[in-house]
């Protein structure tokens, strides 16, 4: 059994740890608040966005769409992981690089895969693992804005048309709430046209043509999703972070009662002990 010194030591050490872990929460409330209505004004938009490209998409043919809609022999694919720059938010970024990874092993392990990561914890995983890393953007959190993330789009949309690539795939953490983020794997390249939505585009008269809106439709599109998936992996970053670290706080509250008790239960046999040594003393010395 520790010594009183020892337990009395450990009780100090968790009292820091929930002092941080506490903080840590209360920082990650705040910042969940800003990300949340982020991506809560920025989903509507979005969705939006992908019916109508949809509704005047599926009327035109592949080759009237930029490039983007082409579903060509698959042999090369790109995910894209979206994890976070930081841990300690529970299984936010294992649950992503897990679903990447399968992806690459399992679904299309006859393919060629490569990986565009998007934070520093996929980053540093496919690195260490061999994995064909084209590029990293571990930078695009500490400033989180549409430009950076358009570019990031860009880049991805041009090597799809050059065909370096025949398929585009995002992973992320779909934001549900504080404590729920669901994984998500969406397809981004080629555009998916809705074979059914040709009856709800209607007779109207496109001013300018039909062609021109969607050239213009599917760049937007395809920068405001991804947009909207970082959006989301951030939400969920700090909602994972918050409600990792109220768990942690709560574990290391109850540990510190168990060994303040343990503590207490030591220091009081130390106590009787001696008591009992002093008597025994005293009767030894009258008798």
């Amino acid at each position: 059994m520790a010594n009183l010194k020892e337990i009395k030591s450990r009780i100090v050490s968790i009292g820091s740890t929930m002092q941080i872990t506490s903080a840590m929460k209360m920082v990650s409330a705040a910042k969940l608040k800003r990300a949340q209505n982020a991506i809560t004004q920025m989903r509507p938009y979005a969705n939006k966005l992908t019916e109508l490209l949809a509704n005047l998409s599926s009327s035109l043919e592949s080759s009237e769409q930029g490039g983007f809609s082409i579903k060509r022999k698959l042999k090369k694919v790109l995910i894209i992981p979206i994890t976070s720059n930081r841990g300690l938010c529970g299984g936010f970024n294992a649950n992503v690089i897990k679903a990447s990874k399968s992806l690459c092993e399992n679904d299309y392990k006859d393919y060629d895969s490569s990986i565009l990561s998007i934070g520093k914890k996929s980053s540093d995983f496919f690195r260490k693992n061999n994995f064909n890393v084209i590029s990293s953007h571990d930078e695009v959190f500490s400033n989180l804005n549409y430009e950076s993330i358009s570019k990031i789009a860009l880049n991805v949309m041009n090597m799809f048309v050059d065909e370096k690539f025949d398929k585009v795939v995002i992973v992320y953490n779909q934001f549900k709430n504080a404590a729920t983020q669901n994984v998500m794997t969406e397809n981004f390249l080629p555009v998916e046209n809705n074979e059914n939505s040709e009856a709800s585009v209607g007779d109207y008269i496109f001013e300018p043509e039909k062609e021109d809106i969607v050239l213009e439709l599917i760049p937007k599109s395809l920068k405001t999703q991804l947009f909207k998936a970082v959006l989301d992996s951030h939400a969920s970053e700090h909602g994972a972070r918050m409600t990792a670290m109220h768990k942690a706080t709560d574990n290391a509250g109850d540990l510190k009662k168990d060994l303040t008790l343990t503590y207490n239960k030591a220091r009081q046999a130390a106590i009787t002990a001696e008591i009992l040594e002093i008597v025994g003393g005293a009767e030894a010395l009258s008798g």
